[in-house]
């Protein structure tokens, strides 16, 4: 069994580039089976879900070559009529996304249960609702689906909520459905709009991208196209966090062209965490962190939600961070009810956390963390660890690192280039 053996205290220092955004490449990679022609992605992360995503696309009969370590060619032109694997699609979450694209393409398709993170309830209902609008009828077959549509047809859609994966599987059939498509109150995540962008350089007519209302207007066929994925904000976010935490100095390369990371940064300001920006860089400084309070001396709150919210999947790594801050914080992660539950592994190395209920902890830091052997829950989770075990006095082994290789690249050879003793193992 592969692990992670890790030496506490060690001196962060250097610079790092962060990876293409698996959360856009994974939709992307999807939506490249709408067309026939050739589609190449640039900057794709070379991660655990992305090759269970092209593994699921070569067994629908597409073809994908990897021209790079990041860079891979996709033609679906001999897309086939069969049901996705079980197995393959029961290894990554977004497998779901499929759903759109061959909906889109062939008229039908069969969706086993999709995989990835045991996090809490992930409903796929507006999926479903939005398919059936567009004109597509679907039954429940055991623990999978089987959706069927002789045409699909603009249609006026109200999501019940702004979900990402729901928004992109309904944008991806609707690009091909005859006529026009409103979508209300879609997800307006910077990986939603880098899909849609994708989508429009295959001949898509989408407006109101980065907005929560999206008018698509049917097109017959896409072609081919040249497309970069987007930098990843969550990596970028989750290396802010650790440089802060362990005192290191560190400059994360191109994180700051735009404005993704500005939530961010305010949030992480909470755990008083400082940064800098250098043209297009972050740098965050050595530093001493310390809990800004809130007005009238009130107890610090983080918590999660929609874009431009506070985003779910950097709550694990605020709050290890927060367990080297000095002062108290109450987290509330709002999305899914099982995401806290790692907090146990951070009490076990020394942390001060109190589990309020599923959606709720409070931290009390600055605790001294001590090495310990710990397993990986989830993505999130695990790079969390990651940075305790870095912080932490002694040496840590991190199981189960499958679950980090989903969505890190490289990580081991990235912590080791800023100063971490990390090293992959088995036994």
């Amino acid at each position: 069994m592969e692990y992670f053996d890790i030496q506490g205290g060690g001196v962060i220092k250097g610079e790092i580039v962060t990876s293409g955004n698996k959360n856009e490449a994974l939709p992307v990679i999807a939506a490249a089976l709408l067309s026939k022609g050739t589609v190449i992605l640039d900057n794709v992360p070379d991660i655990l879900d992305v090759r269970n995503m092209l593994e699921i696309a070569s067994d629908l009969g597409v073809s994908v070559t990897k021209i790079s370590k990041n860079k891979i060619e996709i033609n679906a032109a001999n897309l086939l009529r069969k049901p996705l694997d079980r197995d393959l699609c029961g290894k990554v979450r977004t497998s779901v996304l499929f759903a759109g694209p061959l909906l889109a393409r062939n008229g039908e398709v069969i969706l086993p249960p999709p995989g990835g993170d045991v996090i809490g309830r992930r409903r796929l209902d507006t999926h479903f609702l939005g398919f059936r609008q567009l004109g597509a009828d679907y039954t429940v077959e055991g623990e999978g689906y089987e959706i069927h549509a002789e045409k699909l047809s603009g249609a006026d859609i109200f999501l019940d909520e702004a979900s990402v994966t729901g928004t992109e599987n309904i944008v991806m059939a609707a690009v091909l459905a005859e006529g026009r498509t409103t979508i209300m109150n879609a997800a307006t995540e910077p990986h939603v709009q880098g899909l849609c962008n994708f989508l429009n350089k295959m001949g898509a007519k989408i407006s109101g991208i980065g907005s929560s209302t999206l008018c698509i207007d049917g097109v017959s066929s896409l072609s081919g196209c040249t497309h970069t994925i987007g930098f990843d904000y969550i990596e970028a976010g989750s290396y802010i966090a650790l440089a802060a935490m362990t005192g290191g100095e560190l400059i994360i390369k191109d994180s700051a062209r735009d404005n993704t990371l500005r939530m961010v940064l305010h949030t992480f300001g909470k755990l008083g965490i400082k940064t800098e920006k250098r043209g297009n860089d972050i740098f965050v400084p050595s530093q001493k962190m310390v809990v800004v309070k809130e007005m009238n001396n009130g107890i610090a709150k983080i918590d999660d939600g929609i874009w431009p919210s506070f985003p779910s999947d950097l709550m694990s790594i605020a709050i290890v961070a927060a367990t080297q801050a000095e002062g108290t914080v109450l987290f509330f992660e709002k999305m899914f009810e099982s995401r806290l539950f790692f907090v146990d592994r951070l009490v076990a190395m020394g942390a001060q956390i109190i589990l309020c209920d599923p959606h709720r902890v409070v931290v009390s830091g600055a605790s001294q963390l001590h090495g310990a052997s710990l397993d990986s829950p989830d993505i999130r989770a695990g790079m969390s660890m990651l940075m305790a075990a870095a912080a932490a006095k002694g040496r840590s082994r991190i199981y189960n690192v499958r679950q980090i290789d989903r969505g890190y690249e490289s990580i081991e050879d990235k912590l080791t280039r800023i100063g971490i003793t990390i090293e992959r193992k088995n036994g």
